[in-house]
C-alpha cells in the first residue's frame, strides 16, 4: 500500500490547486492522508479525486473541513498498520515519548502544524511529519512524505522535496 502524507497546505493562500510535482505522488496513491491546516474542504475533494483520503483538523481549517468528516484526531487501520493523526503534537523536546504515551495502541504518529519534516522512531514506534508541500517557512523546500505498508508493517517512510 503506497501512502501519500500531507500537512498545512494552507488553501487557497498557498494551494490554489494541487501543484504539479504533488500530483504526480498522489497519482500512485492507494491512500492518502492529511495532517491538517487543508484550511477549505475544496482541497480534500480535490485530493479524493486521486484516492480514499483521511484528514484532521488544524487550526486554521474552516469549519467546512470537520464537517467535511475531518476530526481533531484519527485512528487508522492503513494496511493493518495502527496509525493515528492529529494536527498539533506539542512541543519538540519530549514529542516521542509523549505521543507514545497518548497513542499506546500506534505504531505510527502523522501530524503537521510545524512545518517542519521529521521522521523518528524508537522502540518500534514511529512519527511522522510531511511539512508542508506549499509553505516551506524555513526549510530548505516544500516537502511531502511518502509511506510503503506491507502485510501490516512499515517498509517505508521517505519525505521528498517537492518544490
Amino acid at each position: 500500500m503506497r501512502v501519500v502524507v500531507l500537512s498545512d497546505t494552507h488553501a487557497p493562500r498557498r494551494w490554489r490547486s494541487c501543484p504539479p510535482r504533488v500530483a504526480a505522488y498522489l497519482r500512485a496513491a492507494d491512500l492518502i492522508l492529511h495532517a491538517g491546516d487543508v484550511c477549505t474542504a475544496e482541497v480534500l475533494d480535490e485530493l479524493a479525486q486521486y484516492a480514499p483520503v483521511a484528514a484532521v483538523t488544524g487550526n486554521n481549517d474552516r469549519p467546512e473541513v470537520a464537517a467535511w468528516g475531518a476530526p481533531e484526531v484519527a485512528s487508522l487501520d492503513v494496511g493493518g498498520l495502527a496509525v493515528a493523526m492529529l494536527h498539533d503534537s506539542g512541543p519538540s523536546s519530549g514529542r516521542l515519548a509523549r505521543l507514545r504515551r497518548r497513542f499506546l495502541a500506534a505504531d505510527l504518529v502523522v501530524f503537521g502544524h510545524s512545518h517542519i519534516p521529521l521522521d523518528e522512531s524508537a522502540a518500534g514506534f514511529r512519527i511522522f511529519n510531511p511539512g508542508s508541500p506549499t509553505d516551506r517557512r524555513r526549510q530548505p523546500a516544500g516537502t511531502i512524505g511518502i509511506l510503503h505498508v506491507d502485510d501490516a508493517r512499515l517498509v517505508s517512510a521517505s519525505i521528498i522535496p517537492v518544490t
